[in-house]
């Protein structure tokens, strides 16, 4: 017998990571998977522990979608449910790279472009598929999607449902590095180890600017200016050695 569907987690050397792990059904996410992603992110964040999350699939899947079979007839509120845990982890206030491998399709590609990076094997495939079922993307997903990998890209994907390759995918901003299968977890460990050594001030303000907040600016010059981390990070320059960055995403 399978084990029930879920959603993991650990987390090693600040790097938390969550698995979808629904290998019966290549990862679909189901109703009580979606539900359980945003508290789960909640308590992440709040960890000091975490500077870093990486979403990936169990297996040799990412995730192809939303399990259609426990949507129970109420496409509307399954839909509420893929958008408030797309929500969630696009508000994540830490780096966030999703490692695919595999079907990245559906509620799937969904997750992945809510995250801040995508690291893919070369067999990875991408598609948006609600045109196949005569359903209405959600209007704040097809808006990241078509910031992601602009209007002419999003209109492709969503028109057609069609499922495109990694080279496709790299072309249009979708993915942003491409690795052969054996190198992809060795890549996302040096990759976040990077991340976890530079400064989570700077990578916070980058992140709401990134995404056009414009009413924080004074907010994060405040920020810097109580920090210690520029100056700490001018001395470990100079000493020509790894700085030690202290501030922390506030955890309320």
């Amino acid at each position: 017998m399978s084990p029930a569907p879920s959603l993991t987690h650990t987390v090693t050397d600040a790097v938390a990571t969550v698995v979808i792990d629904h290998p019966a059904r290549r990862n679909a996410m189901t109703d009580t998977m979606w539900a359980a992603l945003p508290p789960l992110l909640d308590a992440l964040a709040a960890d000091p522990a975490v500077r870093v999350l990486v979403l990936t699939g169990a297996g040799d899947t990412f995730c192809a979608g939303a399990d259609i079979s426990t949507l129970g007839g109420d496409a509307g509120a399954a839909q509420e449910l893929a958008v408030a845990a797309e929500e969630a982890l696009a508000a994540f206030p830490k780096p966030t790279l999703a490692a695919v491998r595999g079907f990245c399709v559906g509620g799937g590609c969904q997750l992945a472009a809510a995250c801040d990076l995508r690291f893919s094997t070369e067999s990875a495939l991408f598609g948006v598929t609600p045109a196949k079922l005569g359903i209405v993307y959600p209007a704040s997903s097809t808006r990241r999607l078509t910031s992601l990998v602009g209007p002419a890209a999003a209109k492709y994907l969503l028109f057609s449902g069609e499922l495109i390759g990694t080279e496709r995918a790299l072309r249009t901003g979708l993915v942003d590095e491409v690795l052969p299968e054996a190198e992809l977890d060795k890549r996302v460990a040096e990759f976040t180890r990077v991340l976890v050594g530079r400064s989570q001030l700077t990578q916070a303000a980058a992140k709401e600017f990134a995404a056009g907040r414009t009413d924080r600016d004074s907010h994060w010059a405040e920020q810097a200016r109580g920090s210690g981390d520029t100056a700490e990070g001018v001395a470990a320059f100079l000493e020509r050695r790894a700085p030690r960055f202290t501030w922390n995403v506030p955890t309320t």
